[in-house]
């Protein structure tokens, strides 16, 4: 039998450790705050699948012709909320905290509180949640 690899991380290049650790934790993951400094800083989700986060530098280091992206959605991380009251209430303490809002909090036709905002190099991140 061939083994199945499994997914374990999702990685994302940023530009600037320190504020993409700020953002991230606001949406309650436990980066330790040593990471801010660090070339490479990663978390383990309850169920064990990890977030990595790499600055640019780092990944220029083992790959030097990878161009540099300015920003874009070929990935995003989407977070579960409570319920739709919380969807609105995170979105809009991001945007309070000086994150760019991308879609505000709608309803979505699949039956879902949904909202996107922009995290510090682009990426748009989900805030969704069952609606009521």
């Amino acid at each position: 039998m061939t083994p199945t690899p499994r997914l374990d991380a999702v990685g994302l290049v940023v530009s600037d450790m320190a504020a993409t650790l700020a953002f991230y934790r606001r949406l309650g993951l436990a980066v330790p705050e040593d990471a801010d400094s660090a070339p490479h800083a990663e978390v383990v989700l309850p169920g064990g699948l990890r977030v990595l986060w790499d600055t640019e530098e780092t990944v220029r280091s083992y790959d030097p012709d990878r161009p540099r992206v300015t920003a874009g959605d070929r990935i995003a991380l989407a977070f579960r909320c409570s319920g739709p009251q919380e969807v609105d209430a995170v979105y809009g303490e991001l945007v309070a905290a000086g994150y760019r809002g991308h879609l505000e909090p709608w309803d979505a036709v699949w039956g879902q509180r949904y909202a996107v905002v922009l995290d510090p190099d682009g990426r748009g991140v989900e805030l969704f949640a069952d609606a009521a």
